[in-house]
This record gives C-alpha cells, sequence and structure tokens, in this order.
C-alpha cells in the first residue's frame, strides 16, 4: 500500500501532535463506510499499542502513520497534503479508492449485489444509523445482516420487504428474494424499538 504525505502536511501534522503532551503519539488514516458512496476517511490520533499488529506504518519526521490492512483497497494511492489558506490552512485527504468502484456486468452475482446494497441500499439506512452487510446468496435468495440502528429494529422487515426487496430485485431480475439473517435480540442501539 501507499500513501503520500506532502512535506506541507508532514510539518503541519508534526506541529499539531507535538502541541499535545503525549509520548509516542501517531496517526491512524481511518476508514467510514468503505466501497460506498458515502465512504470517508480522516485522521485519529493513537498511542503505538493501540495500532493493531497487522497495520501499515508510514514514518514520518517525528511520528508515524497507520493504516489498517483491511483497508488497504480504499486508501492504496491515498494523498494527504496540507494548503495555506487566507484563513489558516486545510489539510487534505484524497483517497480516489475509497467509494470503490462498479463492478462490471460479468463480475461475480455477490460482487454486483454487495456493490448495489452499499451504494443503493446503505445511504438510506444509514439516515436511521443502520447498515445492511450482504452474508450470501443461496439459490437466488439474499441473505442480509442489518447491523447499527437496523439491528433490533422494529421496522426491520418492512424496510426489507417493501423498499429493499423491491429496489434490489427490480435491479437483479434473475434473482428470488431477499431475506434478513440477521439475529435482531442482539441489537443494542435499534432505530424503532419493538413492542414488548
Amino acid at each position: 500500500m501507499n500513501i503520500t504525505v506532502s512535506p506541507e502536511a508532514q510539518e503541519f501534522l508534526a506541529d499539531v501532535i507535538a502541541k499535545h503532551d503525549i509520548n509516542d503519539l501517531h496517526l491512524q488514516v481511518m476508514v467510514k463506510n468503505p466501497g460506498t458512496p458515502i465512504a470517508d476517511c480522516f485522521l485519529n490520533f493513537c498511542e503505538r499499542d493501540e495500532i493493531p499488529p497487522e497495520a501499515y506504518e508510514f514514518k514520518q519526521s517525528t511520528y508515524s502513520l497507520f493504516a489498517s490492512k483491511a483497508d488497504e483497497k480504499y486508501l492504496d494511492g491515498a494523498d494527504i497534503s496540507y494548503d495555506d489558506t487566507d484563513t489558516g490552512g486545510q489539510l487534505n485527504i484524497k483517497a480516489p479508492q475509497l467509494k470503490g468502484k462498479k463492478p462490471d456486468n460479468d463480475a461475480p452475482l455477490f460482487e454486483r449485489v454487495e456493490y448495489f446494497i452499499n451504494s443503493e441500499l446503505n445511504p438510506s439506512l444509514a439516515m436511521h444509523g443502520g447498515f445492511a452487510k450482504l452474508a450470501s446468496i443461496d439459490d437466488g435468495y439474499v441473505f442480509i445482516e442489518f447491523g447499527g440502528g437496523c439491528n433490533g429494529c422494529g421496522m426491520a422487515g418492512q424496510t426489507l420487504s417493501m423498499g429493499m426487496e423491491t429496489k434490489l430485485l427490480r435491479a437483479f431480475p434473475e434473482l428470488k428474494g431477499l431475506m434478513d439473517g440477521t439475529d435482531h435480540s442482539t441489537g443494542e442501539n435499534p432505530y424503532y424499538k419493538k413492542e414488548d
């Protein structure tokens, strides 16, 4: 994986880190909703003992920048720069692969359905703090697992059958249906609580 940090960004970030009175303070590039239209990345302060052992390390002048190997395909080729502006400055993170790319029509069905769920269905679910993850496709049925505010939500069944399934079957007529494989009893913060 390759992440480029401009000299101006290195200097700016070193100065920010130096203002904190913490030994062995570093930065980690974090990714949120990778491979989707609402993907974002940002920098987080971290101490070395907080970094997963499999993370990539990019040594800078007085600190290191870490990135998870799980995010490699989204962060490879990323560029971190700093521009002076009239009001101070602007740190920019550009990651061309962050939002992923639409699979070709001849890509495996799993990849195409996964991209569709991430790009077409999850942005609506994200408004309620939730998401859906493709678990499997079996005999023409797509099995998903809800997470976040959708896990344990009393409206998950209606969301699945009245909105998500209709859109999915319109985009993939070869499929038979959409099934919920979520254990909703584990939901910690559902958007709509079920009635007892």
